[in-house]
């Protein structure tokens, strides 16, 4: 069915399709939309055998979450930026214990200082503790990217984060094509838990376990996600099938044929870079794009393969490593370390900087003359950087770089903020 629908709201029909038993949550902004349109299917029964449960915080939703996914209920729950900084004890435990729950992450920003837009700093933060991390492009994708996501977790028994970047996807409106429920029921088979705590069985979960046995967890752990490199395409092929679209999967190309040039990104910012490619293409720059759906796993090989022939690869992400660069980009590096071809970092939309088509057209542009620096960060404005060290080097209390900036640029008057 086509609807106009803001994004969340969209989420929140998509994982109702799916017969959630349990959906345990904790508002924070910008996935609150999602979670209280659950909340109000569930109080008006429209989504019937579901409990919903208000926690107290973003810990007790995901340690919710363990509890009802390990008694063998289907699970959802959603969060963002602290908020699964928050959790972040849960987050590993939910992995470890091998629990097939589904979170949506809503990428904002990490403070301080605070900032509550667009980036993808939680995800990012999360990168390494056992979840899968599927990013999605636009809101249709993100429909169908959760459905798709409970039959990998369930299948596996991992779990699984779909990550959509906030207020970009989630409050935009846009028409989406909503399933029914006699598709997603024949897509979406009924949870069978692989592990579930019986009463008539009686066992622990979480058990201590000693150097003896250790590596030989996180060696399994690690294989279940080497098996979803083959699972997530599949699962992508079979929803394919059904509702006939082409969501999900490891990566997605755009015009890499004979492209010289290649953009690896993941996310929404994929829609702007398209039209910026296809412009330069008019002008005869070999140039296309790769869309990493697929961060954890790390879809190494596919990427090999795609990007063996590139000249350059530009590597832009929304998160930064302090001390390091960039995160995606380190990941690339890695999968193309038998290969000669550079690799450029470039740090973008940090706490929700608008990505012009304008500056994506500068960038591209250098990049094609081999004219970026190995870590770029894109419309940094150097003066004000400049300013602040300065400030730094001549004063002793110089005071804090948040609000010295602000001030500087006449946002706030730092000297009568408190």
């Amino acid at each position: 069915m086509l609807k106009q629908i803001e994004g969340s709201h969209a989420v929140a029909e998509a994982v109702a399709l799916c017969r959630p038993e349990v959906i345990c949550a904790y508002p924070i902004t910008p996935q609150t939309h999602i979670v209280e349109d659950l909340g109000f299917l569930v109080k008006s029964g429209k989504l019937s055998g579901c409990e919903f449960i208000n926690v107290e915080s973003e810990f007790a939703a995901l340690s919710v979450a363990i509890g009802s996914s390990a008694a063998g209920a289907r699970t959802y729950t959603a969060t963002a930026s602290q908020g699964i900084l928050f959790m972040a004890e849960a987050v590993y435990n939910a992995s470890g214990l091998g629990l097939p729950i589904v979170m949506t992450v809503g990428n904002r920003a990490i403070g301080a200082p605070i900032n509550i837009w667009n980036d993808q700093s939680d995800s990012m933060s999360m990168r390494d503790a056992g979840w899968l991390q599927l990013f999605v492009e636009s809101n249709q994708q993100a429909i169908d990217v959760h459905i798709q996501a409970f039959r990998i977790a369930e299948a596996l028994s991992l779990p699984v984060m779909v990550c959509m970047d906030g207020f970009i996807l989630t409050h935009a409106y846009e028409r989406v094509d909503i399933p029914d429920q006699k598709q997603v029921d024949k897509f979406l088979p009924s949870f069978e838990p692989r592990q579930v705590l019986d009463p008539a069985n009686p066992k622990s979960i979480g058990a201590m376990v000693g150097p003896e046995a250790f590596t030989e967890v996180r060696y399994l752990e690690h294989h279940k996600q080497m098996q979803a490199l083959e699972l997530i395409p599949q699962v992508a092929k079979e929803f394919k099938a059904i509702f006939g679209r082409d969501s999900g999967g490891l990566i997605s190309e755009y015009r890499l044929d004979d492209a010289e040039t290649i953009v690896v990104t993941l996310g929404s910012v994929i829609g702007t870079m398209q039209e910026v490619i296809d412009r330069m293409r008019e002008d005869g720059v070999a140039i296309g794009a790769l869309t990493l759906r697929s961060f954890r796993p790390f879809p190494a090989a596919a990427l090999r393969s795609a990007l063996g022939k590139a000249k350059r690869v530009v590597v832009f992400e929304k998160c930064l490593a302090v001390g390091l660069g960039g995160i995606v980009s380190n990941n690339v590096r890695m999968a193309l370390s038998e290969l000669s071809t550079p690799v450029y970092s470039v740090i973008g939309g940090l706490g929700g900087r608008p990505i012009t088509q304008a500056s994506l057209h500068r960038l591209f542009t250098e990049a094609t003359q081999d004219r970026l620096e190995d870590l770029h960060f894109l419309d940094l404005n150097k003066d004000i950087v400049k300013r602040e060290l300065e400030r730094e080097a001549s004063m002793r209390r110089s005071g804090s770089i948040a609000e010295n900036i602000l001030s500087d640029i006449g946002i706030v008057d730092a000297a009568n903020t408190i």
